[in-house]
């Protein structure tokens, strides 16, 4: 082995790891933009979105009424190696037109 090779193989390493904690994040932000626009939608109808919120992996949960329409933030670690160990905290909202029913619980 060269010490060329010696030297950029971890350089590599680093660099495909950071590419692949990235990509973990921007999955978490998908489930969490996607769970978010369910949960909306849910609540817009009268529904209860915990089920949705707890598949989710969100840690936090904000529900509110703005102007007839029910939204929802979902927020969450990202909490598997790479830049996930990290503790990036990724956020979702979504808004869904209130049709005026209660939410069943």
């Amino acid at each position: 082995m060269t010490a060329e090779f010696a030297v950029a193989l971890p350089a590599v390493l680093v660099c495909l790891a950071v590419c692949l904690g990235a990509m973990q994040v921007a999955v978490q932000q998908i489930r969490l933009s996607d769970a978010a626009a369910v949960a909306a939608r849910m609540l817009g109808r009268g529904d209860d979105p915990a089920s949705v919120v707890a598949r989710s992996g969100a840690s936090s949960y904000v529900s509110t009424e703005e102007d007839g329409l029910r939204c929802v933030r979902l927020s969450g670690t990202s909490s598997v190696a790479g830049i996930g160990a990290l503790g990036v905290e990724t956020t979702a909202r979504a808004c869904a037109i209130d049709d005026g029913r209660e939410v069943e619980e």
